[in-house]
């Protein structure tokens, strides 16, 4: 598997996050295949790699 460059990603947060940081997490689009995630309060610690169907499938269930 290549490595990712998440440093050039754009970082999105939930809007439903609050501006103290809360308890949320980030996601960078655009990547064809995967999702990058990761802790907003902890950037620095890495992220989860998730393939665009199985988070597809998890913003569907939250929206549900």
């Amino acid at each position: 598997m290549r490595a990712i460059d998440l440093s050039s990603m754009t970082w999105r947060k939930s809007s439903y996050s609050n501006s103290d940081g809360g308890n949320c997490l980030e996601f960078a689009p655009g990547h064809p295949s995967l999702v990058p995630v990761r802790d907003s309060k902890d950037p620095s610690r890495g992220a989860l790699l998730i393939e665009v169907a199985a988070w597809s499938a998890f913003v569907a269930g939250v929206k549900r």
